[in-house]
């Protein structure tokens, strides 16, 4: 952790740590390490709580329960496995990314993390993150099933609640289940008690990339307090190393757990699987259009190369994540002589080049629709870019695209509300204006 990230405990009295490794040790009902004490108390039975020294000399931040403090809770209530206990361990006290495979629990240890620090904390907020409004909803479910964390310190925050009501709830509530864009508006709006704010769970923490929601929330938080703890998890934390020493800086990480299903103190939670990769080939339309798109980012990519912002490529070689990094390499090391003007038109080109490679790739992976949504969302739509709708928009090519894929999909909406009719009805589909005689 950086010297500037220093949040809550960090270490403990080491004279109460010794013991058996966690890694290696059987857990029971009765101890979980040999050097913490435990016990039952009313109520609370499915709990282990282990109990630590404070060191005397520590100094925390505001809110700190120092009696809670001195235990974190770990859950019996499901099968204890070695893995998920040595990884909370270092959570609590670190930020850390959680690389675990599906199904193998991060959620479990997200819960265990949030609940302890809802415990230190009496008035402190904890937030979950996750990528979308499905993904939010699952997680609350998920996280409730582990500690029980009380549904009235609970909500569930996104677009659809009006900024007031959203302000009541940030006053009355505790934990919060929200997607980032919530948060980095509520942040802007200054409705948010950013300084109350004590952990954040980062799921899907791959996507920590560029100007995404997830890196603003934390620019943004930083501006208040640096007192919170980060929980990061994923199952895929990049595509090669600078893109995970990326999402490592935007996320303030200094730890890292990484397990895959060969690793020791996982095998015995997986399963053999027989995977069969089978590669769908792009059909003639898609095809069609993948070129001609290429076409239009080719011009883009002429003016960088141009401007001496990027070397000529071609640009089906490349992806967004490439011109992210080309984009962060120009901000870092722009040339001496460049204006202001000039380097606000090559940034300008990036973020628009970036737009479309995001387009791109949801062409390949997705197909046309989602495709030709998010490009209409970039001229028209809430995510419109000033720069990218106005160089689109005189772009004939462009337009040509979009008007193409537009009358296919007023065909195949009609050929398919027909088809509906006419297995409901009986009736034969024919031309919408066409009557029958």
């Amino acid at each position: 952790m950086s010297k500037k990230q220093k949040t809550l405990f960090e270490s403990w009295n080491k004279s109460s740590s010794k013991g058996t490794n966690p890694s290696t040790s059987k857990f029971n009902n009765a101890t979980v390490l040999p050097s913490c004490s435990s016990y039952d108390s009313p109520g609370e039975n499915l709990f282990q709580r282990n109990v630590f020294a404070r060191a005397s000399n520590q100094l925390v931040d505001k809110g700190f329960d120092y009696e809670a403090g001195k235990t974190w809770i770990y859950p019996t209530n499901y099968p204890v496995r070695d893995y998920q206990f040595a990884i909370v361990k270092e959570a609590l006290f670190k930020n850390t990314l959680v690389i675990l495979p599906t199904g193998l629990g991060k959620t479990f240890i997200a819960a265990v993390v949030m609940y302890n620090i809802y415990r230190w904390y009496p008035d402190g907020k904890i937030i979950f993150m996750a990528p979308t409004r499905p993904l939010v909803a699952q997680q609350i479910d998920a996280c409730h099933k582990v500690t029980g964390i009380s549904h009235v310190d609970t909500t569930q925050m996104t677009g659809t609640n009006l900024p007031e009501e959203r302000k009541r709830m940030w006053m009355k509530k505790r934990v919060f289940y929200l997607t980032p864009q919530v948060l980095v508006n509520d942040l802007a709006r200054n409705i948010c008690p950013a300084e109350s704010i004590k952990c954040i769970v980062v799921d899907e923490a791959h996507k920590a990339l560029g100007n995404h929601a997830y890196c603003q929330v934390i620019r943004e938080l930083q501006a208040y307090t640096n007192h919170f703890r980060i929980l990061a998890l994923t199952a895929t934390p990049g595509s090669d190393t600078q893109a995970v020493k990326l999402v490592l800086s935007n996320l303030l990480i200094s730890h890292v757990e990484m397990r895959t299903e060969d690793s020791d103190d996982v095998k015995q939670y997986t399963h053999i699987r027989d995977i069969e990769k089978i590669v769908v080939p792009l059909g003639e339309k898609l095809l069609s259009i993948k070129s001609r798109f290429l076409d239009i980012i080719n011009i883009y990519l002429k003016r960088l190369t141009q401007r001496r912002a990027m070397t000529a490529k071609n640009p089906g070689f490349l992806s967004k994540f490439q011109i992210l990094r080309m984009r962060e390499d120009f901000s870092q090391h722009p040339p001496n002589n460049i204006d202001k003007f000039s380097y606000g038109l090559i940034m300008a080109d990036f973020s628009l080049c970036i737009s479309l490679y995001h387009a791109y790739e949801l062409l390949l992976l997705h197909g046309a629709r989602p495709f030709y949504n998010f490009l209409i969302g970039i001229i028209n739509g809430e995510k419109s870019i000033p720069h990218a709708r106005s160089e689109l928009m005189k772009n004939y090519e462009f337009e040509m695209l979009l008007k193409e894929i537009q009358e296919n999909y007023i065909v195949e909406n009609i050929n398919s509300n027909q088809n509906m009719e006419a297995q409901t009805t009986g009736k034969k589909p024919g031309h919408p204006n066409w009557k029958n005689c």
